[in-house]
């Protein structure tokens, strides 16, 4: 069975820096993807970055590009998601999620291409 777990998250001031975890288990492919999405209250879930795990490609949302940097570690099969230069407006509940399927490549806009979600974890950028 699948399993994601995130971990990392918490208060931090503008301008700080966080670094999310999510350790994923339950699958023996090398070749699935990562992504990172965030949801803040009232607004829909967005997507903040993805990599697919094989082949080390990565994309980023355009609000995060140059702040944020996603990483992993084959060994533990654990993606990294480098959240610096932080603002309130990254204030959210993130997730990670898994697309399983053996893939080249990632989708950091479309949510309903990943197939197990995290169960999330709450960031929160104030002063």
């Amino acid at each position: 069975q699948v399993h994601l777990v995130e971990s990392g998250g918490g208060l931090v001031q503008p301008g700080g820096s966080l670094r999310l975890s999510c350790a994923a288990s339950g699958f023996t492919s090398n070749y699935y993807a990562i992504g990172w999405f965030r949801q803040a209250p009232g607004k829909e879930r967005e997507g903040v970055s993805c990599m697919s795990v094989g082949d080390g490609r990565t994309d980023y949302a355009e609000s995060v590009k140059g702040r944020f940097t996603i990483s992993r570690d084959n060994a533990k099969k654990t993606v990294y998601l480098q959240m610096s230069s932080l603002k309130p407006e990254d204030t959210a509940v993130y997730y990670c999620a898994l697309h399983s399927a053996t893939t080249l490549g990632c989708q950091v806009t479309r949510p309903t291409w990943y197939d197990s979600w995290g169960q999330g974890t709450q960031v929160t950028v104030s002063s």
